[in-house]
């Protein structure tokens, strides 16, 4: 389950340090649910130190690399934050998201195994939408793992790539509405579909599908998402 705080394991130190608490932060950004509050999570220099069992000094080389990236924003005097997106920057990244996750379907049909594609199902835990709210939170990861999944299977390097940092927004976004407006019923319809478009090899429906259904999720963040106002 994704959580507010940022959770963290201590490093060993040894000449790779700098890169290990880089990719120990992003991970850990990774699975923060960075939307259920109204402000951003705030990083301290100092507590993230301490639980990686670090100095401060390889804590800020690697919240400036998260900078770059996007992911982290300082502010003078307040200190670093975990970068909260706009709704219409989120509106714009679901835009996106659906164009590489539609093309990441197209190349699932034409790279993956009948095995591989089988795995999908693994994801169908559910048999109907009153199951999947009565275990919303564990739907609302099943679901995330879906999504990454058909990346995966793109065996596409770089639009692996590509995603990789948007994935960080959708997640929490997705997290976030799977729970409204009986969402996880329509996820459990379109997953069902996508995955029978995938298994028939059908290129362009499948494409077609896991695209609309990312742009369902713009509208549905467009109509009735006030708390990214």
């Amino acid at each position: 389950m994704a959580r507010s705080s940022i959770t963290l394991s201590p490093l060993e130190e040894n000449f790779v340090l700098k890169d290990k608490v880089y990719k120990a932060l992003k991970e850990a950004i990774t699975e923060m649910d960075i939307y259920t509050s109204d402000k951003p999570p705030r990083l301290d220099e100092r507590t993230l130190g301490e639980k990686l069992g670090v100095s401060r000094t390889p804590v800020r080389e690697a919240l400036s690399r998260l900078e770059q990236e996007g992911l982290v924003r300082t502010i003078p005097r307040r200190g670093a934050f975990v970068v909260r997106k706009s709704k219409q920057e989120i509106l714009e990244m679901i835009y996106v998201w659906a164009a590489l996750e539609g093309m990441a379907a197209r190349l699932v049909t034409l790279n993956a195994t009948d095995e591989e594609i089988k795995e999908l199902r693994d994801f169908l835990t559910y048999d109907d939408s009153d199951e999947a709210r009565a275990h919303i939170d564990e739907y609302s990861e099943t679901n995330i793992q879906f999504h990454q999944t058909i990346i995966r299977l793109s065996k596409s390097k770089l639009l692996i790539e590509l995603t990789q940092n948007l994935f960080i927004h959708m997640k929490s976004i997705r997290a976030q509405t799977i729970k409204e407006r009986d969402r996880a019923s329509q996820s459990i319809i379109d997953h069902t579909r996508i995955i029978e478009a995938l298994e028939a090899r059908e290129t362009e429906l499948a494409e077609q599908l896991v695209r609309d259904h990312a742009l369902n999720l713009a509208e549905h963040v467009r109509k009735y998402v006030k708390y990214l106002d």
